[in-house]
């Protein structure tokens, strides 16, 4: 599992966050290196990233995320048609968008570290309904392969509990298949059954073919959620690829 740092502008794409989305309380979780927080923070947002990275060596996270930009674009280039094109438009914007995010990440966690909060899914320390409206890019589905299905509805009921309006989830499909996500639609009927209504919106935001689309969980009238939680000490720790080589 890599930590990203994915920008601003593909944040609005792949949440398709309005003006008004951005005048709200978000919660980024987990945040990794993007820098939404920043970007969004220096707009005027009130803005909370979370990720379990956010510890005592947060401050090296911006310099390990250029390595793994790094290597990402030897990837890209040499395998462009792996990839969906139509936002991006090519490897070399894509490496200059995600190490410009990186910088600007590495620089406001040090200025701000007030907006950066280490922990992780599904366990976050903060009361019932602390933001309007949450986003959740990369971890949930994208790594559906290696975290459990118990480990997912543990993990989105968290997101539902800090919610006041809406939890956001890019992107619904595998990262290792391209292909929705096995337990989705049995997710998405548990939560209908606690009052958490959901739809599948489509975004103009594609990297991962066949990843245009964001699931959005209406959270602003469910009943009481399950305390128990199968699963909930099912995680996958962050694996810097730079390193392993």
């Amino acid at each position: 599992m890599l930590v990203s740092a994915r920008s601003f502008d593909e944040y609005r794409a792949m949440f398709a966050l309005s003006d008004d989305d951005l005048a709200l309380r978000v919660l980024d979780c987990p945040a990794g290196a993007a820098s939404f927080a920043a970007e969004a923070g220096a707009r005027g947002t009130d803005v909370v990233a979370v990720d379990p990275q956010y510890g005592p060596q947060a401050d090296q996270l911006g310099k390990l995320a250029l390595h793994e930009i790094e290597h990402k674009h030897r990837d890209v280039a040499d395998h462009a048609s792996r990839y969906e094109w139509s936002w991006f438009g090519g490897p070399e914007r894509y490496t200059r968008l995600r190490a410009g995010s990186a910088r600007a990440f590495a620089a406001d966690i040090e200025a701000r570290p007030e907006r950066y909060v280490e922990a992780a899914l599904p366990h976050l320390p903060f009361a019932d309904r602390s933001f309007d409206l949450v986003l959740s890019s990369h971890l949930l589905f994208s790594y559906g392969a290696r975290l459990s299905e118990e480990f997912h509805f543990s993990a989105l009921l968290e997101l539902v509990r800090v919610a006041r309006r809406e939890v956001r989830i890019y992107p619904v499909v595998q990262h290792t298949s391209d292909r929705r996500y096995p337990g989705l639609d049995r997710l998405r009927t548990t939560l209908d059954g606690l009052g958490v209504e959901s739809r599948l919106d489509r975004v103009g935001y594609a990297f991962q073919p066949g990843a245009d689309e964001t699931l959005v969980l209406d959270c602003a009238h469910h009943g009481p959620l399950p305390t128990a939680r199968p699963g909930a000490a099912d995680h996958d720790p962050v694996r810097w690829r730079h390193l392993d080589e």
